[in-house]
């Protein structure tokens, strides 16, 4: 897809999960929406994978450590085809497979998610596997930054630069807030790049809604051999919704009607714009 498309998709992306976030009057929106630019990012653009055979040996694996950012991982499987789009409706219903954290009942998912710290040491043993079987496939692993404050994640990565997995990426989504504010004020984590790169790792630093530089670094993994990869994507919290923008009370807010309206008519302006964008520059 172009760059154009890329940032369209992730504006209908951002429109369906604040759907299924007000429908069923639960979810994390300012995570899901800062998150779906690395999302359409990698699922349309740069992952190998297939969804009518979601188990294909040879498939890049995707972790989404930071669980409860689930929506915007739901609306892009659905729009993919991993499931049909029409059970998004049941997101966080009785009965649903589609609930607020990644479940391996569905297709495409890989593993039960959502408690902080453990995505990364379960991608470090998939990386390690198709080392050591001879497997081309990558792995991918979206952790919060306010993830960073579980002790699990520096033991994995450890083991990550010990066994030398450049076939994995962690990537970062450093928006900067966490449920109770933030981050620097909860549990600091500066210098964020410094720690990753003297635990043995190539840290690139990239605005995480900027699909252009996305696209390319995502691509580009592994830039240093025997390095395994962390991309700190410098986000928005709440990215796409003006009145959500950088607001911690937005972690788990639930859109009311009034609010659905507003934020579908900002996400359908910039629809229209980026639309217009392309058509001249295609012209």
């Amino acid at each position: 897809m172009e760059i154009q498309a890329l940032k369209i998709k992730a504006a209908q992306i951002r429109m369906d999960l604040l759907t299924i976030i007000h429908r069923a009057k639960t979810g994390h929106t300012g995570g899901s929406l800062s998150n779906t630019d690395i999302l359409t990012a990698l699922y349309y653009e740069v992952m190998n994978i297939d969804p009518s055979n979601p188990k294909r040996a040879d498939r890049d694996r995707f972790i989404a450590s930071k669980g409860h950012s689930v929506e915007s991982l739901w609306c892009v499987l659905a729009d993919l085809g991993f499931f049909p789009k029409e059970e998004l409706e049941t997101y966080s219903q009785f009965g649903t497979r589609l609930i607020g954290h990644p479940n391996n009942k569905v297709p495409g998912i890989e593993m039960n998610t959502g408690a902080l710290g453990h995505g990364l040491p379960i991608s470090v043993g998939m990386a390690l596997a198709a080392k050591r079987d001879g497997q081309s496939y990558r792995v991918f692993c979206l952790m919060g930054d306010g993830e960073q404050a579980e002790g699990s994640n520096w033991e994995a990565a450890m083991a990550g630069a010990h066994y030398k997995l450049d076939n994995l990426v962690g990537i970062i989504d450093r928006n900067g807030l966490q449920i109770s504010g933030s981050t620097e004020d909860v549990m600091g984590l500066e210098p964020l790049e410094d720690k990753w790169a003297a635990f043995g790792w190539n840290v690139i630093s990239v605005d995480g809604n900027d699909m252009e530089q996305l696209v390319r670094t995502f691509r580009s993994a592994p830039e240093v051999e025997g390095k395994p990869t962390l991309i700190v994507a410098n986000t928005v919290k709440g990215k796409g919704v003006s009145f959500a923008e950088n607001v911690p009370a937005w972690h788990h807010h639930v859109p009311n009607d009034e609010q659905l309206e507003l934020a579908l008519a900002e996400l359908s302006a910039t629809i229209d714009q980026l639309s217009q964008e392309g058509q001249v520059h295609r012209s």
